[in-house]
């Protein structure tokens, strides 16, 4: 199946597109204490506490094939563990290189990822995992675990990388959304299951109907949870399926792993404003007609002019 992260919402580094980078160089970085080099890891020369923008040195001599992992400083937060929802700090730059390819600090916006949904590089996702929130860590990631012999915008063929890590915040995720059941009266539109079992919800798309010209946003569960607003990451477990032959497309529950979705970044419309306005926790049917989902443009397995159809739990927000 199509994974549609990189669809959904505008690619950056660390997912399946590149994008240009935002560094400014090394002026904005904090002139504060250095961190020692340790060996096999490339020197903190400037903006060594956490939360600040750090400057790196260029890695000394041959780079370390394997992944490697440094710990800064350690917070005294929960351990990291797959399928947390995670906020971050990062700068990334290439072994070789005194130039940082791309950094979120210059951004000031933090970024938000599912720890191994696959949603970043694998170095990322083997090398966070245990670290504990309120850390900074510096990662070493060998081309195998980075983005190998195909290189990635700025990033060439075969290079290592390094990056600073700032672990900021890390939330459990429930397996499901939970709620009191919402009445599906509607005969012209699909119908979703309401097992709160982490397995993906049973839909029935009506084989007779003609599907809406406009965008369908209804509860199936509705919790008690805060509102969900267009400036929140939320954190979904979802199946989406064509209304045309109810074939899926796209499913988190086939990889166990939620994805998180920053909804200013989310570029499929009816999606982005299906969720804002429901809450935190609920499950929600979406029809999303053609002009509010990818228009006379075919992805992959969902062919142009397609009505998408998506049962989301919305299971939390970072």
């Amino acid at each position: 199946m199509r994974r549609l992260a990189g669809l959904l919402v505008v690619p950056l580094l660390l997912l399946s597109a590149a994008c240009g980078s935002d560094d400014k160089g090394s002026d904005s970085a904090s002139a504060s204490a250095s961190a020692p080099s340790k060996s096999g890891f490339p020197a903190i020369t400037a903006g060594a506490k956490f939360g600040e923008k750090p400057t790196l040195a260029k890695g000394s001599g041959t780079p370390p094939k394997e992944l490697k992992t440094n710990v800064v400083s350690e917070g005294d937060g929960a351990k990291l563990k797959n399928g947390d929802a995670i906020q971050v700090n990062y700068l990334g730059q290439a072994w070789d290189s005194t130039k940082p390819f791309d950094n979120s600090f210059d951004r000031k916006q933090a970024f938000d990822l599912t720890l191994g949904a696959g949603m970043v590089i694998q170095g990322w996702d083997k090398g966070l995992v245990g670290q504990k929130v309120g850390s900074r860590v510096e990662l070493v990631i060998p081309p195998d675990l980075g983005y190998g012999a195909n290189g990635q915008g700025d990033i060439k063929p075969n290079a290592t990388l390094v990056f600073v890590v700032d672990i900021l915040k890390a939330k459990q995720i429930p397996a499901s959304a939970k709620g009191s059941e919402v009445a599906q009266d509607n005969v012209d539109l699909p119908k979703v299951g309401t097992k709160t079992d982490g397995k993906a919800p049973s839909v029935k798309i009506p084989s007779k109907s003609t599907p809406p010209k406009k965008l369908v946003s209804n509860y199936v569960l509705e919790s008690k949870g805060e509102v969900v607003k267009g400036t929140d990451s939320v954190v979904v477990n979802y199946v989406g399926l064509l209304w045309k032959d109810g074939k899926t497309f796209d499913s988190t529950y086939a990889t166990g792993k939620t994805q998180t979705f920053p909804l200013a970044q989310v570029t499929l419309k009816g999606l982005k404003n299906g969720l804002i306005g429901k809450k935190i926790g609920s499950r929600v049917l979406l029809v999303v007609p053609p002009d509010q989902a990818f228009g006379s443009k075919a992805q992959q397995s969902i062919p142009a002019n397609s009505t998408l159809v998506f049962a989301v739990d919305i299971l939390g927000k970072m």
